[in-house]
């Protein structure tokens, strides 16, 4: 803890240093927020991830979608991450101002170009998923399957996009496993 003369309280900020936050601080606490939501899913669904009794544990399309998530989530962090060297201050907060999502938002309407792409990516990513996610969840038996939602903000777009048909893909899989299970004894 460190005493600050001029405002008269007891910092106890333990991200600061120097006096000042870090920058990647935020993009730190998306990460693990989006870390937390994937466990939550896997936990809360143990059916849909249990381990296959026989054949192969994961299929083509299930590494597929995985790889294109995964590589979704490095590419979006790795633009992120320079999004914020760049554009913060030492005095930045991650909602507005310099190198916020605030900031963030207005860039990607920068052009006409840009402003295509991002209308687009809205859309998709604010209204179509969400819906559709939160329905199909439903009538698939995923339980919280809104936490999906959350990667497009902690994550990607895509990455909720490819871990969601993974898990539908997934989840198929084991119904076929359990259809012909009793032909099998």
């Amino acid at each position: 803890m460190q005493k600050v003369p001029h405002l008269g309280y007891v910092n106890i900020d333990k991200t600061q240093i120097g006096g000042k936050t870090p920058a990647m601080v935020s993009l730190l606490v998306h990460a693990l927020l989006g870390v937390v939501c994937l466990v939550v899913i896997v936990k809360t669904n143990p059916a849909i991830f249990a381990r296959f009794q026989t054949g192969s544990q994961i299929s083509a399309l299930e590494v597929f979608y995985y790889v294109v998530g995964l590589a979704s989530i490095a590419l979006g962090y790795y633009f992120n991450y320079h999004f914020v060297q760049e554009y913060a201050t030492a005095s930045s907060n991650p909602i507005w101002g310099p190198g916020s999502w605030q900031q963030f938002i207005a860039l990607g309407y920068d052009n006409p170009a840009a402003s295509s792409a991002s209308q687009d990516y809205t859309i998709m990513s604010l209204l179509i998923f969400p819906v559709w996610a939160i329905v199909d969840g439903r009538r698939r038996g995923i339980k919280h399957a809104w936490l999906y939602i959350a990667f497009i903000l902690f994550f990607s777009s895509a990455s909720a996009w490819a871990f969601y048909l993974a898990t539908i893909e997934r989840q198929r899989r084991h119904k076929i496993t359990d259809i012909e299970a009793p032909s099998r004894v």
